[in-house]
């Protein structure tokens, strides 16, 4: 009776230990006496519970794989940071297991060494507006190591790139630089322009002036020379000319709130005409 009953629950034991049933989304891999035996896909299984065992349960759904964020430098010694998230699968369940201790971990450092490096040979502007080449670079530089582990690579995403706190403060430091910089050749390129147009204004009224002089000195000399050749002819009208100018002086001199005092020649008419050469 005894021995029945131990050997009942050897059974059980067995039964439990032997029986396996694999969720859907996963696969298992299962080891005979410590060497690979296979892998046991979902569903019900039976194996031996004496000599074999499961080791590793491998999800076979896509795997997201949170890539930290990490300082990197670029070309021209700028400090940004960058972080990303890998989409990976696993196609060969037996080197996942045994090609790398830890495939995950193993693809976290390797997708953030070559982020490190792809950003590193750019210019800070560059690694900023160029996400989706730095990710096409980074799916081809991690996919034929993926693969060497039993791993696919589905896709790349950059998360975030952005300068570190001081470089962006520096950078905010040079726009605004800028930005006053342009105001002020803006500004002296306005008093520049200013200065020139009020000289060519200048010159302009001075040429204005000129010519008005010129047209002046020309009637001026135009009436002298008429006067003259009256002159010639008739004395007459040279004494009346100068006569009434000489009154109109006369008319200035006494129209002033001065005091002064206008001596008269006792003949003005004789005094006109000596002015003019008149016998």
């Amino acid at each position: 009776m005894e021995i029945s009953i131990i050997v009942l629950i050897l059974a059980i034991i067995a039964i439990v230990k032997g029986v396996r049933i694999v969720p859907q989304g996963e696969e298992w891999v299962v080891e005979r006496l410590g060497k690979f035996a296979g892998i046991i896909s979902p569903g019900l299984h039976v194996i031996n519970p004496v000599l074999s065992r499961v080791s590793y349960k491998v999800t076979t759904k896509d795997i997201i794989l949170d890539i930290p964020e990490q300082e990197v430098i670029t070309r021209d010694n700028a400090v940004i940071l960058a972080n990303a998230v890998a989409f990976i699968k696993v196609s060969n369940i037996e080197r996942a297991v045994y090609g790398i201790e830890n495939f995950r971990e193993a693809m976290r450092n390797m997708v953030q060494t070559n982020l490190r490096s792809i950003i590193g040979g750019m210019d800070l502007n560059h690694a900023l507006t160029s996400r989706d080449r730095i990710k096409t670079e980074l799916k081809i530089a991690i996919a034929d190591e993926a693969l060497d582990w039993g791993l696919t690579v589905k896709s790349v995403e950059i998360q975030d790139i952005k300068p570190s706190a001081n470089m962006q403060h520096a950078m905010e430091q040079q726009a605004s630089a800028e930005r006053e910089r342009v105001a002020v050749v803006t500004r002296a390129e306005g008093e520049k322009q200013s200065l020139i147009l009020n000289a060519e204004a200048r010159l302009e009224a001075a040429r204005k002036d000129a010519e008005a002089q010129m047209v002046a000195a020309n009637a001026s000399a135009e009436s002298i020379k008429m006067i003259s050749e009256v002159v010639k002819e008739n004395n007459t009208s040279a004494t009346f000319l100068l006569g009434d100018r000489y009154i109109q002086a006369l008319q200035k001199i006494s129209g002033s709130n001065n005091s002064k005092i206008v001596v008269l020649p006792g003949d003005v008419v004789s005094a006109v005409k000596n002015l003019v050469g008149s016998k």
